[in-house]
């Protein structure tokens, strides 16, 4: 389950970065690993007391750098065995067409990742279904049916090195510093 949060001022992706401190940016990286923590534990493994910390989560998603929770679920033990990566061939001219299909997409729980992209092909999906019969019958029944396809090139996953959902932090960290 998804837990989003809608932030009423959301800032810049610059102006956000630029007001975290080491606090916030480690917050982000304990969350990142367990969100589920509570908040003395999360304060204690800051170096802060429980009312801050928890006044820093809020700020932080009232930015928007929070911006939801959710469970990481195991793919492969709820039946999704191929995980395909699909890019899709539209007409880039047609700016109707495309907001179009960009909806539709958006509306397709197979659908993991989209990526409007540079090079050949306007779209880079990141599919999840059961078995490869599954992905042939998606294709051919949505994924052509869909406004504006033009073609479809798929790659297959063959085996998962590095699926996280963790982001970088370090960038956010004076020279030298380290993250926790």
């Amino acid at each position: 389950m998804t837990h989003s949060i809608t932030p009423p001022q959301a800032l810049t992706s610059v102006a956000a970065a630029s007001q975290l401190d080491r606090y916030d940016i480690a917050i982000l990286g304990v969350l990142q690993r367990d969100a589920r923590i509570s908040n003395a534990d999360l304060a204690a493994a800051i170096g802060l007391s429980a009312a801050p910390t928890w006044r820093r989560v809020r700020r932080l998603e009232e930015l928007g750098v929070i911006t939801g929770y959710r469970a990481e679920i195991d793919r492969r033990k709820i039946g999704l065995g191929v995980l395909a990566f699909v890019r899709v061939d539209c007409e880039r001219d047609n700016a109707e067409a495309m907001r179009a299909l960009e909806a539709a997409i958006r509306d397709l729980p197979e659908v993991i990742a989209c990526h409007y992209i540079s090079g050949a092909g306007t779209f880079e999906l990141q599919v999840l279904v059961t078995d490869l019969d599954a992905y042939s019958r998606w294709t051919m029944d949505t994924l052509f049916k869909l406004p504006n396809v033009k073609d479809l090139h798929t790659s297959f996953s063959l085996g998962e090195i590095k699926a996280s959902a963790a982001l970088p932090l370090g960038h956010l960290l004076p020279m030298g510093e380290l993250p926790k």
